[in-house]
């Protein structure tokens, strides 16, 4: 085979007709172009992410959630132009993007139906912005930090550092907790209970000082102490301390435990062991009988 005859067939096989779109007959070649063009501006998006956005972002100290929504809505307008661009570029017509709305009715036809409800899910998550990156959220029963809201699922790191891959429909259709939502001020109740032999006053005003010692507890709301019941064999009183960061709510509970014990320790008030009274019953002497006339 010559040169020519070569160069013949790779032109055959570049034009070579795969399937037509309104009317217009897309070949191997257009396809390719498709790709170049699409993969241009994909660059784009991402070079624009890493080089301008985040820099000029955080120059102006946009806060870290709103700029991740920010960049990410970007890259999905950038990715959507490049379509379009792209589709005009092979000489598809897109009046009314009625081709993208048909191909995505194909693909529910198909099955698709969670990929698309988890496409729509994300959308939501970045404009509504229920939550966003660098929340503490709760998920069923998996709990962790947001770390990236992507166009089908969002990635959780929980707190034994595991990446939880979670579908954004989950977050749209089921409830989810999310510490740090509006304001990340949360309150904290811990549940005490000290013998009745304790001095009242001293015990309110030893787990008052517990808390006000602790530099994490919020001043304001000042922290509170509750008398909750006369339990079985203690008072049961209620500590309650605010905040500021959900992050660190269980380091905050343990700081405070263990401080509870020292001072309880340092005043001698006591913390009782559940009683209970146990009532032991003598067994009944069951009389035997021999009959007569038996031996």
């Amino acid at each position: 085979m010559t040169f020519s005859e070569l160069l013949d067939y790779f032109s055959s096989m570049l034009n070579y007709t795969l399937f037509n779109i309104n009317t217009k007959a897309i070949s191997v070649s257009e396809i390719i172009k498709f790709l170049v063009i699409l993969s241009i501006f994909l660059f784009f998006s991402r070079m624009l992410k890493k080089k301008f956005l985040k820099n000029l972002l955080a120059k102006f100290k946009v806060e870290e959630g709103l700029q991740f929504t920010l960049i990410r809505i970007s890259q999905y307008i950038i990715t959507f132009i490049g379509f379009v661009v792209a589709f005009q570029f092979i000489g598809v017509d897109l009046t009314g993007l009625a081709v993208i709305f048909g191909f995505l009715s194909v693909g529910i036809g198909f099955g698709l139906q969670n990929i698309a409800s988890n496409f729509i899910a994300g959308l939501i998550l970045l404009f509504e912005r229920p939550i966003k990156v660098g929340d503490r959220v709760t998920v069923g029963d998996k709990e962790g930090d947001v770390m990236n809201i992507n166009i089908r699922s969002t990635t959780i790191r929980s707190l034994t550092n595991i990446s939880i891959i979670v579908p954004n429909s989950e977050f749209i259709s089921s409830p989810v907790v999310n510490w740090s939502h509006g304001e990340s001020k949360i309150r904290s109740d811990l549940d005490i209970g000290v013998s009745y032999d304790s001095d009242l006053d001293l015990v309110l005003k030893s787990l008052k000082d517990v808390a006000l010692e602790n530099n994490e507890v919020l001043k304001q709301p000042e922290p509170e102490v509750h008398f909750v019941s006369f339990g079985d064999s203690s008072w049961d009183l209620r500590l309650r301390f605010w905040i500021d960061n959900p992050k660190r709510y269980y380091y905050v509970r343990s700081d405070i435990n263990c401080a509870i014990v020292h001072k309880f320790r340092e005043n001698n008030i006591e913390i009782p062991f559940p009683q209970r009274d146990l009532h032991v019953r003598s067994s009944v002497p069951v009389p035997t009988q021999i009959s007569e006339g038996k031996k």
